[in-house]
């Protein structure tokens, strides 16, 4: 995907830990969520794997709304294949950017293989 983010995104992800995140067009309400960038591309996992989340409705509809700070961009959110070798990236992006001691046990849990199959690449919407 084509990385259209403007600079104030990136900057607000390499200094921030929780960005908020809305999957679809039907919910009302953001989900603060742990996010990465790995080759100036952007990506989220799905900690619960859950049947009915962000994560399902990206893979429903394709599209949703990612805030940071009070800026909130629409994206598209394309599923990234669990045998992308960008997999193992993007854990050792979670692990780096979640290092502190209350972090670290789930960056390395969410940094599992198991957790590949549950990871979602995001641009802003049109330009992919």
């Amino acid at each position: 995907m084509k990385d259209m983010f403007p600079k104030t995104f990136h900057k607000y992800l390499a200094n921030n830990t929780l960005v908020e995140i809305k999957g679809g067009i039907t919910r009302s309400t953001f989900l603060k969520i742990w996010m990465v960038e790995v080759d100036q591309r952007i990506f989220a996992r799905s900690w619960n794997k859950s049947e009915r989340s962000w994560f399902t409705e990206f893979q429903k509809t394709g599209i949703g709304e990612i805030k940071f700070g009070n800026k909130v961009i629409r994206v598209n959110g394309q599923k990234i294949d669990p045998s992308n070798p960008i997999n193992e990236k993007i854990s050792e992006a979670y692990i780096k950017k979640y290092y502190q001691p209350e972090n670290l046990k789930y960056a390395k849990g969410i940094a599992q293989a198991e957790y590949f199959d549950h990871t979602m690449e995001f641009s802003p919407e049109n330009s992919a």
